[in-house]
């Protein structure tokens, strides 16, 4: 399927997910994240969820993050496709920005090579561990700048496609896509 198709199927079904489906799919998106070999590095970089578009609910992955005692990095727009890396700390104050997406006001920037796992946000996914985003390349641009190791986590609400048909150079797949029912592993990491 073409990206932009998806984009607008997806998005109505994550509308029609109810809010006690979403609480309980993103609990067992993080239980599920828990049998992937990524918990013993340092630096993990997390999106914090649009709240009206329904996505994953990534505060029980925090929570798990906070637990071991992990290097939390969040995303705050830059400029119109460019990510700032924050570190999360006590001190740290959020604020919704102009799309809804909560960020740090300011903070301690943390390079892009430092991140060893990202937790990547998407709409849709193919087995082939292709993802389809908000079309904006926020992502793909920050991961363009990874260390070329870095694990990409995907978390979706929905299984996999079969294909995604309209990929590009600049389209970065995932390492792992976990859902409330399966864990997907496309690479060797």
């Amino acid at each position: 399927m073409l990206k932009k198709d998806l984009r607008l199927q997806y998005t109505v079904l994550r509308k029609e997910v109810s809010p006690q489906s979403l609480l309980n799919s993103s609990l067992a998106i993080s239980n599920k994240l828990l049998e992937l070999p990524i918990w013993d590095f340092e630096y993990y970089h997390i999106f914090l969820p649009i709240i009206s578009k329904n996505e994953v609910d990534t505060s029980f992955i925090l929570s798990i993050l906070q637990g071991k005692d992990k290097n939390i990095v969040l995303p705050k727009i830059r400029s119109k496709d460019r990510l700032q890396n924050i570190l999360l700390t006590d001190s740290t104050r959020l604020k919704a920005n102009s799309w809804g997406v909560p960020e740090p006001i300011e903070g301690v920037e943390v390079p892009s090579h430092k991140i060893d796992v990202v937790f990547v946000p998407l709409l849709a996914f193919d087995e082939n561990g292709n993802r389809v985003g908000y079309g904006k390349g926020f992502y793909d641009n920050f991961l363009n700048g990874c260390k070329k190791n870095v694990i990409k986590v995907g978390l979706s609400l929905f299984p996999a496609i079969a294909k995604i048909s309209d990929l590009n150079e600049n389209d970065i797949p995932l390492d792992y896509c976990v859902t409330p029912e399966k864990v997907y592993s496309f690479s060797s990491t």
